[in-house]
């Protein structure tokens, strides 16, 4: 794709399954590749695997709804790499409950983590990219956001504001030369999911479910994500932003 080769970007979220996929891809592409995760050693064996393949890659270690932590790991990324071209906010977490089994504390990490990570991060990028006149930025939602999803409340509300707030960025930046768009997986099928539904019959039988009901009747797997999040970072996208992109093999059609 064009232009990605020699960018800086920094993937929250790096070291999961997701994560480590667009990774690898976004070095295949050329790009230099910032992984970074709350879980360091994740974080840096991704980047080690970049690096042995012959790409560039470096790895940091942060919780993202530390926004302390946040501006200094990115003035760090930009005084020692180079300023950050694009940033795709992936870090995310979940946990399968009922809306009213849960606390108002259960509420707060979610938020923290789904809402005001993503929101941290582009708090901490978005002003040097519009300093330099040129930049993206791919936010991961959910198709949870886009239809619901039981057992998922809060983490739906979540990725919905997700949602509003990239549109409404992207308004605010049009014309600074920095998009803004989101990618919206469907049910992946990733050790987090795995840990949701559990490994028992019950989990097979909501595996089944799930895959009866997408029309390409299978789960996604991470590597049908990459794809979708270095596009939108490339310059094929210069003339795309405020977008929402389903990649859910038609589980929605949204329009």
């Amino acid at each position: 794709m064009r232009g990605l080769k020699d960018r800086v970007v920094l993937v929250t979220g790096g070291g999961g399954a997701i994560g480590s996929a667009v990774c690898r891809r976004l070095s295949e592409e050329g790009a230099k590749v910032c992984v970074a995760d709350r879980n360091g050693a994740a974080a840096q064996a991704v980047a080690d695997s970049i690096i042995a393949a012959g790409g560039r890659a470096s790895s940091y270690t942060f919780d993202i709804s530390d926004y302390s932590k946040v501006k200094a790991v990115v003035s760090d990324i930009e005084s020692t790499i180079g300023p950050i071209d694009v940033l795709i906010n992936n870090a995310g977490w979940d946990r399968f409950s009922n809306f009213l089994d849960m606390t108002p504390d259960s509420w707060d990490e979610l938020i923290a983590i789904n809402l005001r990570g993503p929101m941290n991060l582009c708090h901490a990028v978005l002003p040097g990219m519009v300093a330099r006149g040129r930049g993206r930025v791919v936010n991961v939602s959910s198709d949870a956001a886009r239809v619901g999803s039981s057992g998922e409340s809060v983490y739906s509300a979540c990725k919905g504001g997700i949602i509003s707030f990239t549109k409404t960025v992207a308004r605010e930046l049009a014309r600074k030369g920095v998009t803004l768009n989101v990618v919206c997986p469907g049910p992946t099928d990733t050790p987090l999911l795995r840990t949701f539904l559990g490994e028992g019959e019950g989990g097979k039988k909501v595996y089944a479910a799930l895959e009866r009901a997408i029309p390409m009747k299978r789960l996604g797997n991470p590597e049908d994500l990459p794809g979708a999040m270095c596009f939108l970072s490339s310059d094929d996208a210069a003339f795309i932003t405020g977008q929402v992109l389903s990649v859910s093999g038609g589980l929605t059609m949204a329009g």
